[in-house]
C-alpha cells in the first residue's frame, strides 16, 4: 500500500483483529503521522460491525478536540474509498508494557512522575467531558524523548453526548468494579484503572490475578489487593496509600477527583527523592502552579514552562546575577528569599513567586543586569532563557507577556508610593520651626 488518502505509506507499524497501523507522511503538513486503518470486513461484520463502527465514529469525533502534551493528538477521521481511517500523532517509542515486567521495573520516582503527567491528562479530557474506559499499559505511550501520550480513545464515553454509547467495551484486568457490572460511569473509573496500571508498574504484577474473566470480575468486585510493597519492599507506606485510595471499590471511598489523586502523587516525592537529586517534573508542574505568576496559564502552557525552564537549588550568599553583566535569561523564584543591590547598597528584597532580570527578554539584547541579586537563604530558582521563551507558543508567550506587564503595573505602583512618601518625608522636614 503506497497511500492512505492524501497520506503517503511509509511503513506498516502494527495489525491487529480488526485494524492495521501504518507510519505515512503528511506533505502539506510537513510531518509524520500514524493512521489506523480499520479493515472494511470488520465494519461489515453480521456481529461485531455496528460495535466497531461505533468505536470507530468515537474516537474520530475527537479530532482536534484533545489538545494536551501528553495525549497523543487526533489529527484527521476519513471513510472513503480507501477505507475508514483515523489519522493521529505518531510518537515514536514504546508502551507501558515494556515496563510492567518484574525484571524491567522503573524507579519508584519516575512511576509516580509517569502516573502524575497520565492524572494531569485525564483530568484535562475529564473536563472536555470525555472519561477513556480503557486505561491500561498499552494504550500510554513512552517517547523516546521519556515523555508519556495517552491514546486509543475510541472506547471513550463523552458525557455531553446523546447518542447511545458502547457498553462492554475496556479491558477486563483494569475495569473499575463499577465498569465490570455495566453500571453508570464518571471519571472515577479511570481513576481506578490508572490505579491498577500504578500497581503493576510498581510490582511488575497485577493486583486481580486470574486464569478466566468471570474469575477476574469477581476478585474486581470482592477481593483486595495485597499492598504494593509486598512484592517491592523499597516502596514508602504513603505510595501504598495512595495505591489503595484509587483501587477503592466504593466510589465515596477512592479519590473523587483528578485534582485529589495528582496531589497525593506530588505529596510522595519528599520520601523518595533526596534534595540532591533533580526537581523532578511532578514537582515543577505543581510548583509553577502554586506560583501567583503562573495563576492566569493553563496546564499545557504550565507544561511548556517545564520544558522550557532550567531549576537548581542554591545556597545562601550565592550571586544570582552581577550588576554589569550580560542578561540573556530571567528568573523566578520558586522558594526562598534573595536581595537585591546596586553599587553595594540593598534596595529591596524579593520572595517565593516573584520575578526578575525579565528585562533582558523585554529589552535589547544587549541587555547588561543593572543590579545584582543574591539569595539569602537556601532557593529554588526558575530560569528561563529569552531564547527559549521566544520558541514557545504564541499562547504561552502572551502569558508571559500578560504577567511582565502586571509585574511592570505593580512596580510602577510600588514606586509611585516610595516617592510619594519621600516627598511628604521632605515636607515635613522643610517645614519652618
Amino acid at each position: 500500500m503506497d497511500r492512505i488518502g492524501k497520506y503517503e505509506v511509509v511503513r506498516e507499524l502494527g495489525r491487529g483483529a480488526t485494524s492495521e497501523v501504518y507510519l505515512a507522511t503528511d506533505s502539506f503538513a510537513g510531518r509524520q503521522v500514524a493512521i489506523k486503518l480499520v479493515r472494511q470486513e470488520a465494519l461489515g461484520d453480521k456481529e461485531h460491525g455496528r460495535r466497531f463502527q461505533k468505536l470507530f465514529l468515537t474516537e474520530a469525533s475527537l479530532a482536534g478536540r484533545l489538545q494536551h502534551p501528553h495525549i497523543a493528538a487526533i489529527y484527521d477521521a476519513m471513510a472513503d474509498e480507501d477505507g475508514s481511517y483515523i489519522v493521529m500523532e505518531y510518537v515514536e517509542g514504546t508502551t507501558l508494557e515494556d515496563f510492567c515486567r518484574i525484571d524491567n521495573l522503573l524507579p519508584v520516582s519516575r512511576i509516580i512522575e509517569l502516573v502524575f503527567k497520565c492524572s494531569k491528562a485525564l483530568d484535562y479530557a475529564h473536563r472536555l467531558g470525555i472519561i477513556h474506559r480503557d486505561i491500561k499499559p498499552a494504550n500510554i505511550l513512552l517517547a523516546s524523548d521519556g515523555e508519556i501520550k495517552i491514546t486509543d480513545f475510541g472506547a471513550a464515553l463523552s458525557l455531553g453526548s446523546e447518542t447511545t454509547q458502547v457498553t462492554g467495551v475496556g479491558s477486563p484486568a483494569y475495569m473499575s468494579p463499577e465498569q465490570v457490572r455495566d453500571q453508570q460511569l464518571n471519571h472515577q473509573t479511570d481513576i481506578f484503572s490508572l490505579g491498577v496500571v500504578m500497581y503493576q508498574m510498581l510490582t511488575g504484577r497485577l493486583p486481580f490475578k486470574a486464569t478466566n474473566n468471570f474469575s477476574m470480575v469477581y476478585q474486581i468486585i470482592n477481593v483486595d489487593p495485597a499492598p504494593p510493597s509486598l512484592h517491592r519492599p523499597e516502596i514508602p507506606p504513603a505510595v501504598d496509600m495512595i495505591v489503595k485510595k484509587a483501587l477503592q471499590k466504593n466510589l465515596e471511598r477512592r479519590y473523587q477527583t483528578w485534582s485529589e489523586f495528582s496531589s497525593a502523587l506530588a505529596s510522595v516525592f519528599s520520601d523518595i527523592q533526596s534534595a540532591s537529586e533533580r526537581v523532578p517534573e511532578t514537582e515543577k508542574f505543581n510548583t509553577l502552579r502554586c506560583l501567583s505568576f503562573f495563576r492566569g496559564f493553563s496546564d499545557v502552557e504550565l507544561w511548556q514552562v517545564v520544558r522550557i525552564s532550567t531549576w537548581s537549588r542554591l545556597g545562601p550568599g550565592t550571586d544570582v546575577i552581577r550588576e554589569g553583566e550580560p542578561g540573556r535569561s530571567f528568573f523566578i523564584l520558586a522558594s526562598g528569599r534573595v536581595q537585591i543591590t546596586k553599587k553595594g547598597r540593598l534596595l529591596t528584597g524579593l520572595g517565593a513567586g516573584e520575578c526578575f532580570g525579565e528585562m533582558s527578554y523585554l529589552g535589547t539584547r544587549d541587555f547588561q543586569r543593572s543590579a545584582t541579586v543574591t539569595a539569602v537563604s537556601d532557593i529554588t530558582l526558575i530560569e528561563i532563557a529569552d531564547e527559549a521563551l521566544s520558541q514557545s507558543t504564541e499562547s504561552c508567550r502572551n502569558r508571559f507577556n500578560a504577567a511582565f506587564l502586571e509585574l511592570l503595573v505593580s512596580r510602577l505602583e510600588d514606586a509611585n508610593i516610595r516617592v510619594s512618601q519621600l516627598l511628604m518625608e521632605r515636607n515635613v522636614a522643610v517645614q519652618p520651626g
